[in-house]
């Protein structure tokens, strides 16, 4: 028998809001400040996974010669200033097409909601967007020790809610949120395009015209 969805967990970047333009700005910042560029293909492969996992795979791009651990945080610092500059001037204006009235739909409906996300700067976005109590529970970067595809990140979420995994649905927009989710033991639906996210068990282009009936037919 299927398990019917009592909590619904969500990523943030991507998905609630759109910083993946911060973030790469960031990064490209970055590279060029080291001597070489990063394309918006190549950005791809950062989002996701934790701000160190996706500087080692932006020093791979470089083809940076061996950088020290103490030199690693300085760069990871020095990049999410950069980030953090942006998101400060965030607003609720800020919020995707559709994601406000999705959640409070879900409210209604008396399922439990949760932030689900490998960024440490989740509590500054929801705070500027006017989010910040909104969630029955907000699991990000400062609250686990291993990035996505582990599944820590969503059963926390799902632990703090006080429901069993199988019972949870999560919407991602990253192929690493996607498997995390997998792991994790919860059903899936992917925020973007098919292509890249194939895992998935449905994909939605965002949350416009989308109502909750799309989580009773999961």
């Amino acid at each position: 028998m299927t398990q019917k969805i009592k909590a619904i967990i969500f990523d943030l970047d991507g998905v609630i809001v759109d910083t993946a333009i911060f973030h790469f700005q960031a990064w490209k910042k970055l590279a060029n400040t080291m001597g070489f560029d990063l394309t918006k293909a190549q950005n791809e492969q950062l989002k996701g996974i934790s701000r160190l996992e996706s500087l080692d795979i932006l020093l791979e791009i470089g083809k940076t010669d061996a950088v020290s651990n103490e030199e690693k945080q300085q760069l990871a610092t020095r990049k999410n200033e950069w980030y953090r500059e942006n998101i400060l001037k965030m607003t609720p204006q800020d919020i995707l097409p559709g994601v406000k009235n999705f959640l409070e739909e879900l409210k209604k409906a008396d399922y439990k909601i949760a932030i689900g996300s490998s960024s440490k700067n989740a509590g500054t976005i929801l705070e500027r967007i006017g989010m910040k109590d909104f969630f029955d529970a907000v699991v990000d970067g400062t609250k686990i020790t291993r990035s996505k595809p582990d599944p820590e990140v969503f059963l926390k979420g799902a632990q703090e809610l006080n429901i069993p995994p199988e019972q949870c649905l999560v919407f991602e927009d990253a192929e690493s949120g996607i498997e995390a989710a997998k792991n994790a033991g919860m059903k899936t639906i992917g925020v973007g395009k098919p292509e890249n996210l194939p895992k998935a068990d449905k994909v939605i282009p965002g949350f416009k015209n989308i109502n909750i009936s799309i989580i009773e037919n999961s």
